[in-house]
């Protein structure tokens, strides 16, 4: 690391300042009234160990097998609470989520209720996950107390404060996101610092129920617009989201990576991922962090046969177990169609147990080539963060804020008007992601020069120059059966 940790004064905010802006966020909708922190503490204080995140993570790097986890939400509680238990016992999940309706992510409330009260006249979800606001922490809680698994809450809300509050105040014990993970690949028009600003609020109260006495995993997203981001991107990002989570307060965070689909590049991603923000996290003087990891099954286009859908997720099983991920977050055979049914989400589980555990006694052999890669990532990494905390001279939500609009920090294919929008990944003639355009990122001119002549390998290989329709060929490729988006 080259920017000395002089650099960087942690900003946590001050009890006092933090508890005085929880009125306004409470009063956002009626359910807010519900949250009672001293009570909060003690229902956490009475969950036995087996709904405890943290501790399940741990249980997971000892097992030497990721846990796995699937995505699922329903606008109906006792719906949802239906499906959660039957992933939980028929597909074997470790972990459970409650994923968020898209409302209740834009702070609609209103429009959530009135999603919650057609679904019930439908007798079919009519949203895309529960909304847990308008649920309030009475029926949140009913999730915590009704299933054995830990649950997390995982949802794309670029100001996610009440909910929040709700969530954790009912017992879930993981709250994914973060300020530029779940800004920059879902919205258009929030400036970054608004909405770092919001999530320096959540990792507060995190870091409040943890001056407490109750342990609550954070878990940034690092897929981000899951369409060809580069393993530095998505890193570096990473990284930076735990810096800031880590100086409100944050003890137990898991730092998560998108399947890219080059198995020797998935796995030295994740494998550099902890060492790298361990090295940045000491820096700063955040001492008392526990790091794990999470590895997200392909995040773009599936192909609509099932078979072969089967055949993307199995890989993405390997790379979860090579790359000695702490949790796995399972797709299904049914991407390509729709919401999947309860059924195929169970069955995508337990197919990726199989492969996962009959690699059990198969390492990934090290290879000059995957160390290589490491060796890149590593570097570029460092370009990326270094900069960053460098802008922020001192203060780390600034130099996240400045990162952006210098486009020293950029994320391809994100709606958002907040980031430059000027990167143009493609894969090289192995499949690897490389940048055909690094924009304004801060990347030595070495390791420029060495994408550019894999990029260039592999244009020689299909005799056509690299360019916009090699990006687009890429991006439809592992729908069509394919890795490389080859001529055809």
């Amino acid at each position: 690391m080259s920017v000395p940790a002089t650099l960087i004064v942690p900003q946590k905010w001050p009890e006092d300042q933090f508890l005085a802006s929880r009125p306004e966020v409470l009063a956002a909708w009626p359910t807010g009234a519900e949250v009672d922190l001293d009570e909060a503490v003690r229902f956490h204080q009475s969950l036995p160990e087996g709904k405890i995140f943290s501790l399940r993570l741990r249980e997971a790097q000892k097992a030497g097998v990721p846990f796995t986890q699937p995505r699922a939400g329903v606008a109906v509680l006792r719906e949802h609470i239906e499906l959660l238990r039957y992933l939980q016992n028929e597909g074997q999940a470790d972990f459970l989520p409650t994923t968020i309706d898209s409302y209740t992510r834009q702070n609609r409330y209103a429009d959530a209720q009135k999603g919650v009260e057609e679904s019930l006249r439908n007798g079919r979800s009519l949203l895309n996950g529960l909304p847990a606001v308008n649920y309030g922490v009475s029926g949140c809680r009913q999730i915590i107390t009704q299933l054995d698994r830990p649950v997390q809450v995982r949802h794309g809300t670029p100001d996610p404060r009440l909910l929040a509050e709700i969530t954790l105040a009912a017992g879930f014990t993981s709250f994914e996101g973060g300020g530029v993970s779940y800004n920059i690949p879902y919205a258009k028009d929030v400036p970054v610092a608004d909405s770092v600003r919001y999530w320096q609020y959540v990792d507060r109260l995190v870091g409040w129920y943890e001056d407490h006495g109750v342990s609550i995993n954070r878990e940034p997203f690092g897929p981000l617009t899951g369409t060809l981001v580069p393993p530095c991107i998505s890193h570096a990002i990473g990284i930076l989201e735990a810096l800031l989570a880590a100086e409100q307060g944050v003890r137990d965070i898991t730092l998560g990576y998108g399947q890219c689909g080059n198995v020797v590049q998935d796995v030295a991603a994740m494998t550099t991922l902890v060492p790298l923000a361990q090295e940045y996290l000491d820096a700063c003087g955040f001492k008392d962090v526990t790091l794990s990891t999470v590895f997200h099954q392909w995040m773009g286009g599936f192909p609509p046969d099932e078979a072969r859908a089967y055949g993307v997720i199995s890989v993405g099983s390997m790379a979860a177990f090579w790359g000695r991920a702490t949790k796995v977050i399972v797709k299904t055979p049914q991407e390509a169609v729709g919401i999947p049914t309860k059924e195929a989400n169970a069955a995508a589980l337990r197919t990726t147990r199989q492969v996962m555990y009959m690699l059990r006694d198969q390492p990934f052999r090290e290879s000059p080539d995957l160390e290589q890669e490491r060796e890149i990532l590593r570097r570029e990494v460092h370009c990326l963060v270094d900069r960053t905390l460098a802008l922020g001279e001192g203060n780390l939500a600034a130099g996240v804020v400045r990162a952006f609009a210098a486009g020293v920090l950029d994320v391809p294919f994100a709606p958002s008007r907040h980031t430059r929008g000027k990167l143009m990944p493609v894969r090289d003639n192995r499949g690897a992601v490389r940048l055909l355009d690094f924009g304004m990122l801060p990347i030595d001119p070495e390791i420029q020069a060495y994408h550019r002549e894999k990029i260039a390998e592999r244009g020689r290989v299909e005799g056509r120059k690299p360019g916009f329709q090699m990006v687009i060929d890429d991006i439809y490729a592992i729908s069509k059966g394919m890795l490389v988006g080859r001529p055809r």
